[in-house]
C-alpha cells in the first residue's frame, strides 16, 4: 500500500486502474469466460458479505450472490458506464438482498438510523486521519495502514490488520456495516453509498461517523504508532 492509498487493507473488492476497466467491461460483453472468472475473483467475497447486511444467513448470501452474478452476465450489455462496475454490481446485489431480507420478515437495517449526530456519546477517529473536503479521495483514510513496499513484515502485518479490522466490522450493527464496507473498505464515494444502501448523505454521515466510532479503540493505538513512525522517518 503506498502512502496515497486511503481504504483499510484486507480482502476487499477493489476497483482496477482506469485503463483497465473498459478493456475489462468489453471482454464480459464479448462473453468471455476468463473476464468473468475475473470478476468474480474479484468480488465475489465483497458481495457475500455484503449481502449479510440484509439477509439472515451465509447460506442465503450465498444464493443472493449467485443470483447476482447470473443479473450480471444478462445484464452487462445494458452497463451504461455511468457509475464504475464495481458500483453497479454491488447495487444489483443490494437490491436482491433487499428483496430477500422483506421475504425473510427481517425489517430494514436502515430504518431506525434517523437519529442526529449529536447524540453521538463517544468520541470519533481524529479528523486528521481522513482527507479533507476538496481531496480526490475526501473522507477516506489518509494514513495507510503500513508501508507495504517497505518489507515483506509490513505487508503481512497490514494483511492480519486488515483481517482483524473486518472481524470487527463484521460484529457491527447491519448499517454500520454496510456503510463502513461500501465507504472505507471498497472507496465509494457518498453517492454511490448512498444509492446502494437507500439512505440519504445525512444519514450515510451519521451511521459512518458512528461506525468508525466503533472502531476506534482498536485502530487508534495502530494508527498513532504510524504516524510516529512517519514523523521519525
Amino acid at each position: 500500500m503506498t502512502t496515497s492509498d486511503s481504504r483499510i487493507t484486507g480482502s476487499r473488492s477493489e476497483r482496477p486502474p482506469p485503463h483497465v476497466e473498459p478493456a475489462l467491461i468489453a471482454a464480459l460483453g464479448r462473453g468471455e469466460e476468463g473476464a468473468f472468472e475475473t470478476l468474480i475473483q474479484r468480488h465475489h467475497t465483497a458481495l457475500i458479505r455484503l449481502a449479510r447486511v440484509w439477509v439472515r444467513d451465509a447460506s442465503a448470501a450465498e444464493e443472493v450472490v449467485q443470483e447476482t452474478w447470473l443479473a450480471v452476465v444478462q445484464g452487462i450489455h445494458a452497463f451504461q458506464g455511468r457509475s464504475s462496475l464495481q458500483s453497479w454490481i454491488f447495487r444489483i446485489l443490494a437490491n436482491k438482498a433487499k428483496r430477500r431480507g422483506t421475504r425473510e420478515s427481517r425489517s430494514h437495517p436502515f430504518s431506525a438510523y434517523d437519529i442526529g449526530i449529536d447524540q453521538e456519546d463517544s468520541p470519533g477517529i481524529s479528523p486528521d486521519h481522513f482527507f479533507p473536503h476538496g481531496h480526490e479521495w475526501a473522507g477516506h483514510w489518509s494514513h495507510p495502514l503500513a508501508d507495504e513496499e517497505s518489507c515483506p513484515e509490513r505487508h503481512m502485518l497490514a494483511d492480519e490488520l486488515g483481517g482483524f479490522i473486518l472481524r470487527k466490522i463484521d460484529e457491527l450493527p447491519a448499517p454500520y456495516r454496510g456503510v463502513i464496507l461500501l465507504h472505507d473498505f471498497h472507496g465509494l464515494n457518498t453517492e454511490e453509498t448512498c444509492t446502494i444502501l437507500g439512505i440519504s448523505a445525512n444519514n450515510q454521515r451519521v451511521i459512518l461517523h458512528r461506525a468508525r466510532t466503533r472502531l476506534r479503540v482498536a485502530l487508534e493505538p495502530y494508527l498513532k504508532g504510524n504516524d510516529h513512525a512517519a514523523s521519525s522517518g
